[in-house]
């Protein structure tokens, strides 16, 4: 089981011509709402990669709370521990251009009400699966986290958006991943170095986890134990990248769960990251696993491994 505890919210969506500037009133040239949160979009991301997955979190007793889940429960993902609370559904306000880039603000609502004391001891069993980001306040992040670590889960944690982490959360990290935004700032906040590769590789060895860096159209790198692995992403046509590095990040969960080996999932989840860029919104955009594992092979036949000193 993929245990996944993170964000739920309904995103609404401008699209715009270029991206308003500080103080600016821009047209925008539509607007919709789909559902998101990065815990509710790489659930759903794993779950169409053929997981089994479960996703803790909160929304509100409110009216977007229904659309929030629908595609979560669609597709099968466990929600029974998905709490209703008197906050409203948190909500990501989603600009993105012509050119498919995106800016968004989130506002948290119930999901800073999450509580990992709702996840069961019996869903963090040996050889599990932890999925989390960093949308639900970072104490409930880490104490979840050092719990499934002590009871030998794979814990994988994607930091983002991007907050100071303590060393005690790193140390029960089994997959860290960013991007190579977030890994410049954190690296700074580590007294680490702030470019991808290198970044990844000292991340790796002083907290002993698999450290990836997406590298947006450039693809992606891992520092894997002593090996560097290097990805390189398809030329495709973006539309939106809204929901990538959730594709990206669900994917690997699933592939890392199902005991594929690393080049390949690796492969596999800048296939998933890339192929989400092609159509609009994110859970709308997530591919099927079929796309994934044809476009995987090519990205794999690519990849770059270097052995680490």
């Amino acid at each position: 089981m993929i245990v996944v505890f993170g964000s739920i919210n309904l995103d609404l969506v401008a699209h715009v011509a270029r991206l308003p500037q500080p103080g600016e009133t821009i047209t925008g040239e539509a607007f919709a709402a789909h559902p998101g949160g990065k815990g509710a979009n790489q659930a759903l991301a794993a779950r169409h990669a053929g997981a089994d997955v479960a996703l803790i979190g909160a929304v509100g007793n409110d009216a977007f709370a229904t659309p929030a889940l629908r595609n979560l429960s669609r597709a099968g993902v466990d929600l029974q521990h998905v709490a209703r609370v008197d906050a409203p559904t948190g909500v990501a306000l989603i600009h993105v251009d012509a050119s498919g880039q995106n800016s968004i603000t989130v506002v948290a609502g119930a999901n800073a009400r999450a509580d990992p004391a709702a996840v069961p001891d019996s869903l963090l069993a040996s050889g599990a699966t932890l999925l989390m980001q960093l949308e639900l306040p970072l104490e409930a992040v880490g104490a979840l986290a050092v719990r499934a670590h002590a009871r030998a889960v794979r814990v994988i944690l994607n930091a983002a958006p991007m907050q100071s982490l303590s060393k005690s959360l790193l140390s029960a990290i089994d997959v860290f991943a960013v991007n190579e935004i977030e890994a410049s700032s954190l690296g700074a906040l580590l007294d680490a170095p702030t470019t991808p590769e290198l970044f990844a590789i000292e991340v790796c060895r002083r907290f002993v986890c698999a450290t990836v860096v997406t590298l947006g159209a450039a693809g992606a790198l891992a520092a894997v134990g002593t090996t560097l692995i290097r990805a390189s992403a398809p030329v495709l046509r973006a539309v939106d990248t809204t929901g990538a590095g959730d594709a990206f990040t669900g994917m690997l969960a699933a592939a890392l769960h199902s005991g594929t080996p690393w080049n390949r999932a690796l492969a596999m989840s800048v296939a998933a990251g890339s192929l989400a860029c092609t159509a609009a919104g994110a859970q709308s955009a997530l591919p099927a696993f079929d796309a994934i594992d044809a476009l995987a092979s090519t990205v794999e036949s690519r990849l770059v491994l270097q052995r680490l000193e």
